[in-house]
């Protein structure tokens, strides 16, 4: 009997701290679920891309506001060089005919002659005049010459002589017939070269009738004449030593714009 009152207390003490830990335990889940959005809050924070604000009153970003500025100024400038190359190859187009005409007629590139050997602004006419003294102590050079036609130009083009034997320095004149065949006036031009090519810088004309407009009217007939001279200084070009013979080679072409029928 005596056992049952301390069986009592232990059983109170039990209960006591049963109740105290259920407590406890209630406790901390109060604790921890305000948490919970917190912890969503500051997920959103870390990757805030996955969740933006819209901007009030339905106003654009201005970062993409810049991005879009910032294009729009690369295909202008993209649009300006395209238009920039298209002018420069149509100038380039319509100015290359006349330029590579004066570089090789002053340098003699691709066979070309040059109207007076070695002529630059300081030289004088006094100068140019000093060159056409023959050098009758070389062996003469043959000169021959040859002429061709277009396809689209209905012309007899043909030289009146064969050849010419010229000292260097020596002055020779030569003449062209050119006939138009056709019923109508047609405009010619023509253009020449020389062969071989190393001959070409020293090949000069004082008159000729190449790369100018030439009308010929209906059936008919003229003569063309070429004034030129072999310069001197041919004989102090080692690659012009075992040169004895040139041609001379003209071409007559239809002028593009001339559309009469």
């Amino acid at each position: 009997m005596n056992h049952i009152p301390r069986i009592g207390r232990q059983l109170a003490a039990d209960l006591s701290s049963l109740r105290s830990q259920f407590q406890s335990s209630s406790s901390q889940k109060r604790f921890f679920t305000p948490n919970k959005p917190r912890r969503a809050n500051q997920h959103s924070s870390q990757h805030p891309h996955h969740h933006q604000p819209a901007t009030p009153g339905g106003k654009s970003n201005p970062q993409m506001d810049r991005i879009n500025q910032l294009y729009r100024q690369r295909n202008r400038s993209t649009a300006y060089y395209t238009i920039s190359i298209i002018l420069g190859t149509v100038a380039l187009s319509y100015g290359s005919v006349p330029m590579y005409k004066m570089i090789c007629q002053t340098t003699g590139y691709g066979g070309q002659p040059v109207r007076s050997h070695g002529g630059t602004a300081d030289q004088t006419q006094e100068d140019i005049t000093a060159k056409l003294s023959p050098v009758t102590t070389s062996p003469r050079i043959r000169v021959s010459f040859n002429a061709s036609v277009s396809d689209l130009l209905d012309w007899k083009f043909v030289p009146q002589q064969r050849e010419v034997r010229v000292l260097p320095g020596e002055t020779a004149l030569a003449f062209y017939t050119a006939t138009n065949n056709t019923d109508r006036d047609i405009i010619g031009v023509a253009t020449y070269s020389v062969t071989p090519a190393q001959v070409a810088p020293y090949f000069s004309k004082i008159q000729c009738f190449c790369f100018e407009e030439q009308r010929l009217q209906a059936g008919e007939t003229v003569d063309m004449p070429v004034f030129f001279y072999l310069d001197p200084d041919l004989l102090n070009d080692f690659k012009m030593r075992n040169v004895e013979s040139v041609v001379l080679n003209y071409t007559f072409f239809k002028a593009r714009y001339d559309d009469q029928k």
